[in-house]
């Protein structure tokens, strides 16, 4: 019988029943193993005991990544060091790490997860995937290249940037599923056109991670290497890395796995609940990770939940691709505008490329202004930029309920990158 990563539960009441006993256990593992989360509760006036019902949770305080960077270097840690097998931390530039600590069982339960997603994501053992992200502290490549073994597909793990190689492996070993960030899938997407190596290589799938991908993007890359499909993947540090959630073949939604840990979508600003469909902040709490659990951890990320159940069956839910940060979150006027925001909005113009670029300037008369720099489709005429620029400032508008200006550039003129794009331009003082 074929080996399946996926849980087995019959219905979503046997789900909650399972996250039940995984809070109950988070809750007195963290209380009896870490002075923090002793700390913590007892401030809060909870205790294990308290933890009856999947309610309850309302009742915890949270975990932020203040606490972590103030914990450091082994923040939340609950259980003895001795116990400890592997640390990762965030890819962050600024102070102090976010730096987790794993348990043997940690690290088996991670690479479980992201078996899963190789398994949602339709591939089999014969596939041979190229792992173009980042190694070393970090948890992007071990988690994909883990992950890979973990399902028992083939692993070439190249790391990120290294455009020749790149090229060179996917024609050489026949890669059949590239792992990378959405820019950098956006570049090797262009390269391979460039060089006409699309009929020499044999990629049918793409996993995109770290960073938004537009549909607009989407469009592009998948035109330009003769994509199947492509899977937008989901993680962070905190939680054990990438590989807590995929969007199935049917892509209604990310499937995230909700026996692995419980997600809130709660306002940002009251730390309350939103109405299903409405934009929150993703708030986690982990239910077996042992070395450091999370007990309602602000994530910053944003998304909605999906509470239509997928077409294709599986009893996990789904929430919406990442639309952005809290912390990235532009005021212009009074408005606030996530970056997800001006993705769906370009995507939706089809003279738009999918490269943009959005600056924010303080103009002498004291009042914001933004600008949007976008490229325009590939072979555009010229003599249509004055429609395009047009028709982007009214659907802005329309849409996002602020005024702007826009820019059209010809395809190809907005830098292109191996990493992370830069996309937001914060010029005001």
């Amino acid at each position: 019988m074929k080996k399946t990563f996926m849980p087995q539960f019959n219905d979503q009441g046997e789900l909650f029943d399972h996250q039940l006993e995984g809070l109950k256990w988070t809750i007195a593992h963290a209380y009896n193993g870490s002075a923090f989360y002793k700390k913590q509760f007892d401030k809060a006036g909870v205790t294990p005991d308290d933890i009856k019902s999947l309610d309850d949770l309302s009742k915890l305080p949270f975990t932020t990544g203040k606490d972590l960077k103030d914990g450091y270097p082994l923040p939340l840690l609950s259980v003895p060091e001795e116990k400890i097998v592997r640390i990762h931390a965030s890819s962050g530039t600024t102070g102090k790490r976010k730096v987790l600590a794993y348990t043997q069982k940690d690290l088996d339960d991670w690479f479980d997860m992201f078996a899963r997603c190789y398994e949602m994501a339709g591939l089999t053992q014969m596939d041979r995937v190229q792992i173009a992200v980042g190694y070393g502290v970090w948890t992007a490549g071990m988690g994909f290249q883990m992950g890979c073994e973990r399902f028992g597909a083939m692993a070439i793990p190249i790391g990120p940037g290294n455009i020749d190689m790149q090229c060179q492996f996917l024609e050489d070993m026949q890669a059949t599923v590239f792992c990378c960030t959405a820019s950098m899938a956006l570049l090797i997407a262009e390269e391979v056109h460039k060089r006409g190596l699309k009929n020499k290589i044999n990629v049918k799938k793409m996993i995109l991670g770290s960073e938004r991908c537009s549909v607009a993007m989407h469009t592009k890359i998948k035109e330009l290497l003769g994509l199947e499909d492509m899977f937008d993947i989901t993680g962070m540090t905190e939680l054990y890395g990438p590989g807590t959630g995929l969007d199935c073949t049917k892509h209604e939604g990310i499937h995230y796995w909700a026996d692995k840990f419980i997600l809130e979508i709660l306002d940002p600003d009251t730390l309350g609940p939103v109405p299903d469909g409405e934009i929150g902040e993703m708030v986690v709490t982990s239910l077996c990770k042992e070395a450091a659990p999370l007990v309602r951890y602000r994530t910053r990320d944003l998304t909605r939940k999906i509470a239509t159940p997928c077409s294709c069956g599986n009893l996990l839910f789904m929430h919406d691709k990442i639309m952005g940060r809290s912390d990235d979150m532009i005021i212009l006027r009074g408005v606030n505008i996530y970056p997800g925001q001006i993705d769906e909005v370009l995507s939706s113009i089809p003279e738009v490329g999918s490269e943009y670029q959005l600056h924010l300037e303080r103009m002498d008369d004291g009042k914001d202004y933004m600008t949007i720099k976008v490229e325009a489709v590939q072979g555009f005429d010229p003599a249509d930029t004055d429609d395009i620029r047009n028709k982007i400032k009214r659907t802005v508008h329309a849409k996002i309920m602020v005024s702007c200006d826009a820019q059209i550039c010809t395809y190809g003129q907005l830098p292109r990158f191996e990493g992370k794009a830069k996309r937001i331009f914060d010029n005001r003082s």
